[in-house]
C-alpha cells in the first residue's frame, strides 16, 4: 500500500464537473440548492461525518464547470477510487466526479489556483443540440472588431465596470492572460457531418460545413476564451455582453478599451446567460 494509506488525518483533492443549470453556482446558499450543497450532503452519507468542502471559487448561478477542483479533509484514510465511485451513485446526473486523489496537507484548491480558464459558447443559427449550453445571437457581428476589442482586456486591470455591484471581494483588480473569439465545431456537428459524407457525394467535410450560407460565409458556432489568474462576480458575462455590442457597431474597440481602463457596471453592456458560460480550465 502506498505511504498515505497509514497516515491518520488526510487532505484529499477531488475533480469533478456539473451543470449548473440545476444549481445557484458552487458556493453554498441558506435557502438555495448548490453544487457544494449536494457535494458535502453526499460526503457525509458516505463518511459519516461533516465533511466541508473548500472548492477552486465561486460560480455563478447556471454556470457550468468541467475539470473544478476542490478539496477536503478525512480523519481516517479513504480508497479514493472507491469513494469517487460511490460519490456518483448518490450525487445527481448534474455532477460528476472524475478523480480523487490524496493532496499534501497544505494544498488549497482556491488559494494556490495560478489560472483559470473560462469559455463562453455562441451558436449563430438555431441547432437544439448545443442550445442548453450554448448562446444564440443571430445578429450581425463583427468578429474580428470584437477581437480587436478584446485586446484590451490583457494585462493588468482594475475590472470594477465587469463586476457585479455589492460584492465583497478586497480589490477588483485582476490579470488577463488570454481573451479571444474563435469558431470551433461542435462534436454534434462533426458527426453530422461524417454521417452526410456517407451518404451524399456533394458534402465534404470540414468548416464549410459549419458556416452560414450567404456572401459573407460566417461561422455557426464561436466561443469566447478568457485566462485569467483570478475573476470577478459576473465579469465574464459582462465582458462577453459588452463584446457584442462591439460586434453588433454599438461601440467601438476603442471605447471598449477605455471601458477597461475606467468606469463603472453601468458603463459597460448587459450580461449573456449564464448557461453558456463554462469554467473550463484551472492551473495549479
Amino acid at each position: 500500500m502506498p505511504f498515505w494509506y497509514f497516515c491518520k488525518s488526510m487532505r484529499y483533492l477531488i475533480v469533478l464537473s456539473y451543470d449548473g443549470s440545476d444549481f445557484c453556482g458552487w458556493q453554498y446558499q441558506p435557502r438555495e440548492r448548490s453544487v457544494q450543497q449536494v457535494l458535502e450532503e453526499a460526503l457525509e452519507t458516505l463518511l459519516r461525518a461533516k465533511t466541508p468542502v473548500t472548492g477552486a471559487g465561486r460560480t455563478d448561478t447556471g454556470v457550468n464547470a468541467a475539470g473544478y477542483v476542490a478539496h477536503f479533509d478525512a480523519d481516517a484514510p479513504l480508497d479514493p477510487a472507491q469513494l469517487a465511485y460511490r460519490l456518483n451513485a448518490l450525487l445527481p446526473r448534474s455532477v460528476v466526479v472524475t478523480d480523487i486523489r490524496p493532496a499534501a496537507t497544505d494544498f488549497h484548491a482556491r488559494f494556490q489556483a495560478r489560472e483559470r480558464e473560462y469559455t463562453y459558447f455562441l451558436n449563430r443559427k438555431k441547432d437544439p443540440f448545443v442550445e442548453k449550453f450554448s448562446y444564440r445571437c443571430t445578429f450581425p457581428l463583427d468578429f474580428e472588431a470584437m477581437n480587436r476589442a478584446a485586446e484590451a482586456l490583457l494585462g493588468t486591470h482594475d475590472f470594477s465596470s465587469f463586476e457585479k455591484t455589492g460584492g465583497d471581494n478586497k480589490t477588483s483588480v485582476c490579470t488577463v492572460t488570454r481573451a479571444c473569439w474563435e469558431p470551433y465545431t461542435p462534436v454534434i456537428a462533426a458527426w453530422q457531418m461524417a454521417d452526410q459524407v456517407g451518404h451524399d457525394d456533394n458534402v465534404i467535410p470540414g468548416p464549410d460545413n459549419c458556416v452560414i450560407p450567404g456572401p459573407d460565409r460566417e461561422s455557426v458556432y464561436w466561443r469566447f476564451t478568457v485566462c485569467a489568474d483570478r475573476f470577478l462576480r459576473n465579469m465574464v458575462r459582462a465582458i462577453v455582453g459588452t463584446l457584442l455590442e462591439v460586434g453588433r457597431g454599438k461601440r467601438t474597440p476603442e471605447e471598449f478599451a477605455r471601458l477597461v481602463e475606467g468606469g463603472s457596471r453601468s458603463d459597460a453592456g448587459e450580461s449573456v446567460p449564464g448557461h453558456a458560460l463554462f469554467l473550463s480550465r484551472l492551473d495549479y
